[in-house]
């Protein structure tokens, strides 16, 4: 009788904790290829199956002003460097990246109240450039562009209370969403059609605080 109540109560246990659910929210900074390390902040939920796996979904917001060096140099190979500081105006860029993935994380005890964990994710990304008009660089011009993406990454957690992570995170995150820049040359008589390509792979590291309700 006792075994029974015991082996009930455990199956009671492994229910009541599948049901737990989680929120995570991080920050930290993230370094693309196309443009200079800048911050980033991302929300998580996710649901625990045990102790050891979870899956769950993440949306990311990572934003950045910068000049686009590539898109300077075919601006001076095509139209001279005569124009080079004009051309450096024309190729200012604010990015705004919106990486939305599934992700499925598993974690292992390595210490009381210390776990690490291994996490994945598969997406699709939004990237939202807000630049300058070629023919008129004090007028802005936005377009969005679009890619899949993948991430994989690793880190520590620890327990800083019952419903309370704290964390420290390393990943890896991959897209390269492009567009074709379309330039009028009046001057010429015809247009000429660049392609910008923003590679959006790098690595981030964030610090974040998971809540279980």
């Amino acid at each position: 009788m006792k075994r029974g109540i015991l082996f009930l109560l455990m199956l009671l246990s492994v229910n009541v904790f599948a049901q737990r659910s989680n929120a995570t929210v991080k920050i930290g900074t993230f370094a693309p290829s196309a443009s200079d390390a800048g911050f980033i902040v991302g929300f998580e939920g996710g649901r625990s199956v045990d102790p050891t796996f979870s899956y769950g979904w993440s949306i990311d917001w990572y934003h950045k002003n910068y000049v686009d060096s590539k898109l300077v140099s075919d601006f001076n190979e095509f139209y001279g460097v005569s124009g080079g500081s004009l051309n450096e105006i024309r190729a200012e860029t604010n990015l705004h990246d919106l990486p939305v993935m599934a992700n499925m994380t598993v974690k292992f005890p390595v210490a009381p109240f210390a776990k690490v964990y291994f996490t994945g994710g598969l997406g699709a990304e939004v990237l939202i450039i807000n630049y300058n008009n070629f023919e008129n660089p004090d007028e802005d011009d936005l377009h969005a562009a679009f890619d899949f993406n993948w991430r994989l990454g690793t880190g520590m957690i620890y327990e800083a209370g019952r419903f309370t992570d704290l964390l420290f995170e390393l990943t890896y995150h991959y897209s390269q969403p492009s567009w074709e820049y379309e330039v009028e040359d009046n001057s010429r008589n015809y247009k000429r059609t660049f392609e910008r390509s923003f590679d959006m792979s790098g690595f981030m590291a964030r610090v974040g605080v998971k809540f279980y309700y």
